[in-house]
């Protein structure tokens, strides 16, 4: 039974209120400690979503890098606050992926991907996505500099993915999962439904939460798939259902994925809910919930190395 860590973020909090935090979660005792909440006056009011709560995660060492809307963060495994880092092209941050000593970026305010050293404590590489006539490019950027991509968002990245064959990334509105070669050409690996979240390749395919149809898929290369309902509770359980007129704070809700081994797939839903699938099995190991607040939604999610 794995050890996670997670973060969320809630929608239509009010000032003063919690907006999400990090969390970490022990399967095998089915249990879960908050050990951040955040809750900061510095906090963009306007838009859904935006700056309320905490994003991408991703461990190095002993660092715990931390993702919100415009600025990283780093933690020790006490959760005291070491540094943060900002640069002006990141904004709306949603996931991040460390690859070897480079931790990329997802920039959903410039459709963007920015690539941090953590050696340098710099953000040294930015690549902007663009469409032309049907067809997927880009090119990079140095964010160090004045010249860089205005302020778009177009296609709405919320992922990104790096390995030794090149860099993945999609995004609510790219219905594509897409690879960055290293000439820094795009490609489609595969198509996507739209609103899909945590896009990424795994084992013999793709893994990724089908959002809108509540469902958590993996699709291998020769067609198979296995898909699972994300866990929902009955309406007498939620907190301030109905508060949110817009109906994006709803129950069910995917995203936050993470592979764990090569046989589980642990993936987060609203109201903050993990849960383990076992695709050995096609089966449901178990979940932890987190909040019983329709408005608190799980966002990133990792293996926790630590005790």
């Amino acid at each position: 039974m794995p050890k996670l860590i997670a973060t969320s973020v809630v929608r239509g909090s009010q000032q003063g209120e919690s907006h999400g935090g990090v969390y970490t979660i022990d399967f095998a005792r089915q249990e879960a400690a908050q050990r951040l909440d955040w809750n900061t006056a510095d906090i963009d009011w306007e838009g859904r979503g935006a700056d309320r709560g905490l994003r991408g995660v991703a461990l190095d060492g002993d660092d715990i890098y931390v993702a919100a809307s415009d600025e990283l963060f780093v933690y020790d495994p006490d959760f005291s606050p070491l540094r943060s880092f900002r640069n002006r092209y990141l904004k709306h941050c949603h996931e991040i992926c460390r690859m070897e000593r480079m931790l990329f970026v997802t920039s959903t305010g410039y459709d963007s991907l920015l690539a941090f050293n953590l050696d340098s404590g710099q953000f040294e590489w930015g690549f902007h996505l663009q469409r032309h006539g049907g067809n997927w490019s880009g090119h990079t950027f140095d964010p160090r500099g004045e010249t860089g991509p205005r302020p778009v968002n177009d296609f709405h990245i919320n992922m990104v993915h790096v390995d030794g064959t090149g860099i993945y990334l999609s995004g609510l509105k790219t219905r594509a999962l897409l690879h960055i070669n290293n000439q820094m050409q795009v490609s489609v690996v595969c198509d996507l439904p739209a609103g899909t979240h945590n896009a990424r390749p795994w084992l013999n395919g793709v893994v990724f939460n089908d959002t809108a149809s509540d469902c958590v898929r993996y699709v291998s290369r020769d067609g198979g798939e296995k898909a699972f309902k994300i866990v929902s509770y009955d309406e007498s359980q939620l907190q301030y259902a109905g508060v949110d007129d817009t109906n994006i704070a709803r129950q069910a809700f995917g995203r936050g994925l993470c592979p764990v081994g090569e046989r589980f797939i642990a993936a987060g839903s609203s109201p903050s809910t993990i849960t383990l699938y076992d695709l050995a099995t096609n089966q449901v190991v178990g979940s932890v919930n987190l909040s019983m607040d329709i408005r608190n939604a799980i966002h990133g999610l990792e293996v926790w190395p630590f005790d």
